[in-house]
């Protein structure tokens, strides 16, 4: 276990059983789904109680080439399953100031001399904290009760992991479901030929329900993942995080003002790493630390163009009261010299 790992407090994390459940379901998924398809289906192509003379070439080909790319992409699916359970999502560092002082609690809107320039703040002006972790809040940052503890760039927790999703391991949960949506369409498409194949011979009960049961489960698993893939995918293009997303709808504001969006192309270079041959790889990570999230050209121009509105009417607003003023005082004067 690495420095990383070791700071996120795996054992503890890990020592609340009763909360793996859902981690345990996920695990028990995929090895049924493993079972149904390698011993079920692709065993069955390669026709191994027959004699080499009387083997299908073509079924012999199309047994060789799924179950490669069914291993690939397992293999690549559980290597990401299980950086999602045991990667820090990351959180607020100790000894850069970002610590909350007691002799600064009334002092909370006044930024550190050369520190970040946070967008994100409280409606007072002041920075944000938190209370539990007793450290001031990066832009993006959010308290996870579940994990105990502030998470940079939080999208959500999941259960299904048992994990925050945020900076340091979103790549790795984006790309869990890239590959479940893979390896689950081609369970789907390519063992029903099997399933179909089960009723039409004599084989056990047994077999025929067992891949009944798992194409079944492909299938209405398939159907999740490719809206929920396609939620994630549409939050990755307008740079927004899932509890980002929460707060516009709470605000009923706009989904296309995100003031941290940096184009298309940026924003996925924001999850997926800065090299495009290595997006749907688990390998090119995003760069930064996390900690600051400097808004767009787009939003810094619209708010500069806001501040100058709002210095125009109160300049006008200001105006009109001295100009009443003034009136008033003249008809106060006329009024005494009559």
């Amino acid at each position: 276990m690495d420095a990383g790992l070791e700071a996120f407090g795996e054992t503890s994390r890990l020592e609340q059983l009763s909360k793996l459940l859902p981690v345990s379901a996920v695990i028990a998924t995929v090895c049924i789904l493993y079972f149904g398809y390698f011993y079920l289906h692709c065993l069955r192509l390669f026709q191994s109680d027959l004699a080499p003379e009387k083997q299908n070439s073509e079924m012999l080909a199309r047994g060789y080439w799924q179950t490669v790319t069914f291993h690939v992409v397992t293999t690549l699916l559980s290597y990401c399953l299980l950086r999602c359970i045991f990667t820090s999502p990351g959180t607020v560092p100790d000894g850069q100031g970002w610590e909350l002082k007691p002799d600064e609690e009334g002092a909370e809107g006044n930024e550190h001399e050369g520190g970040p320039q946070l967008v994100e703040k409280k409606h007072t002006g002041e920075r944000r904290h938190c209370k539990w972790c007793l450290k001031y809040k990066p832009d993006r940052t959010h308290h996870c009760r579940v994990c105990n503890l502030c998470v940079l760039k939080m999208d959500h927790h999941c259960p299904w992991i048992y994990n925050c999703v945020g900076f340091r391991n979103h790549k790795f949960f984006f790309l869990l479901l890239v590959y479940a949506l893979l390896d689950l369409s081609l369970v789907s498409i390519t063992m029903f030929d099997t399933v179909w194949w089960s009723t039409r011979v004599d084989v056990s009960i047994v077999t025929m329900i067992s891949l009944l049961f798992g194409e079944t489960l492909a299938m209405f698993l398939l159907v999740l993942i490719i809206a929920f893939l396609s939620f994630h995918v549409w939050l990755m293009t307008k740079a927004m995080t899932t509890v980002e997303f929460c707060e516009k709808s709470l605000k009923k504001a706009s989904y296309n003002s995100s003031i941290y969006s940096r184009g298309f192309y940026g924003n996925v270079c924001a999850i997926l790493g800065p090299q495009p041959l290595l997006w749907f790889l688990p390998l090119s990570f995003p760069e930064g630390d996390g900690l600051t999230w400097p808004p767009s050209k787009e939003s810094q121009g619209r708010q500069s163009l806001l501040q100058q509105r709002g210095s125009r009417v109160s300049f006008s607003s200001a105006t009109g009261d001295e100009a009443q003023t003034s009136r008033s005082s003249r008809k106060k004067g006329t009024s005494r010299s009559t």
